[in-house]
């Protein structure tokens, strides 16, 4: 993900700097530019690009609390290590943290986390809430809804002669043939395959949606499950349905052919639904519909979800502080405008009905009975060890991109590190 250093002064006289780092609140980190603030507590935020609140936002939290801000924009995939390494040594990373989905087990083990309290309407409101949630507490708030949804260009598919919409994953495979022997796109399949977090999911949603299963009840990986996913992604490799710029840009990038308009089909995240009618993300748009994910013998009946949250870091210093912008951040009033600023999907029902309700969020049918089909694949929920596994996971998928290794040697790969883990 790129990385962007920017500051801005805002009209109370805070300087909100946004980088691609962090430092610990332990006298490392950001130093002073010699910038006078205002006075009033001072809390750090450590999210991706992609939950920034802009300047009119934070100043609204100012503004209502007293509370200043400093944003530190650090990518995805670095900010688990920052909060391990600074709690690993007492300190913290930032006061308010992203909490990806697949962190929980891990966090909660190492006690890097503050629970949280959370009233029963928001738990009723918010249902993505129990992903976060262990041993009966609540130790992250999520932002940002994210499940898997299908997507295929319509203009491009006509292009082709293709008549309908794909209903299972063979389908799609030959559909993807016929709009590249058409000459419409040379690559029109787009899925992420570089060794990053990415092509972990990609293989757990292909998996789970063709089959139904990714993990076995013992936690260990489903072979035949898996092995069919692995060999569906050489075969749209090696026919070059997939562009080879997959195997080394960000995830998000190999999602983002669908909305520039050199993928004609992809499964990814539910924030393209937004993005895909949004003019400055998307120059083809109106052209693309979502649509629920292929099965293996029609639409698969299940689809995993991929939530965002943030949460309090147990060596925070200014823990209230930081709990009341958790509170404000995840309000329904900032998750609407959220979604209008950042295009990320409300994790509140209420607020992802409205928007449907009034027009704002529009070509959305898809994705609200998508959502009713959202399952875990983890039959004990997300292990502690799932950071050491997905690294081996996505490896051993970039590598089979890369032909340094066949789907079996691939998934022997990951079967054998799974196994050592799980018996640990």
């Amino acid at each position: 993900m790129r990385k962007r250093i920017f500051s801005v002064l805002l009209s109370l006289g805070m300087t909100i700097s946004l980088l691609a780092g962090c430092g610990m609140q332990n006298g490392q980190g950001n130093e002073n530019t010699g910038t006078t603030k205002a006075e009033g507590e001072e809390i750090t935020l450590m999210i991706p690009d992609w939950g920034v609140p802009n300047e009119t936002l934070l100043e609204e939290f100012t503004k209502e609390t007293g509370i200043h801000v400093t944003v530190n924009e650090v990518s995805w995939d670095d900010i688990r290590d920052k909060i391990a390494i600074a709690s690993s040594g007492g300190a913290t990373a930032a006061d308010v943290v992203e909490v990806d989905w697949s962190w929980v087990g891990e966090f909660y083990a190492a006690d890097w986390l503050e629970p949280l309290e959370v009233t029963d309407q928001d738990k009723e409101d918010m249902p993505t809430l129990s992903t976060f949630t262990v041993d009966g507490n609540v130790l992250a708030m999520p932002y940002a809804n994210d499940y898997r949804l299908s997507y295929y260009n319509t203009k491009q598919y006509e292009q082709a002669g293709v008549t309908k919409e794909p209903e299972t994953w063979n389908e799609v495979y030959e559909q993807m043939k016929q709009i590249k022997e058409a000459g419409v796109i040379e690559y029109p399949f787009a899925i992420p395959l570089n060794a990053e977090e990415g092509a972990t999911t990609s293989l757990m949603w292909l998996a789970y949606t063709m089959n139904g299963i990714v993990f076995n009840e013992d936690g260990t990986l489903n072979r035949d499950s898996i092995l069919s996913a692995l060999e569906f992604e050489k075969k749209m490799i090696e026919e070059e349905l997939v562009d080879p710029s997959d195997k080394t840009t960000s995830g998000l990038d190999a999602y983002r052919r669908i909305t520039s308009g050199n993928a004609s089909f992809m499964t990814g995240p539910t924030s393209f639904v937004t993005r895909s009618m949004n003019e400055e993300e998307c120059q083809v748009v109106g052209q693309i519909q979502p649509i629920l994910v292929p099965g293996k013998d029609g639409k698969s009946e299940k689809t995993m979800a991929l939530p965002e949250a943030i949460g309090v870091t147990k060596f925070s210093k200014h823990k209230e502080a930081a709990k009341k912008f958790v509170k404000w951040y995840t309000s329904a009033d900032i998750q609407k405008k959220l979604n209008e600023t950042n295009s990320t999907i409300p994790t509140r029902n209420s607020v992802l009905e409205q928007l449907v309700k009034d027009g704002v969020m529009q070509n959305a049918d898809a994705m609200i009975e998508e959502a009713k089909r959202i399952e875990s694949p983890f039959p004990n929920g997300v292990p502690a060890y799932y950071a050491e596994m997905s690294n081996t996971i996505y490896n051993a998928v970039n590598q089979m991109a890369r032909g340094e290794l066949t789907p079996e040697k691939a998934f022997d790969v990951m079967d054998a590190k799974v196994k050592e883990l799980v018996a640990q």
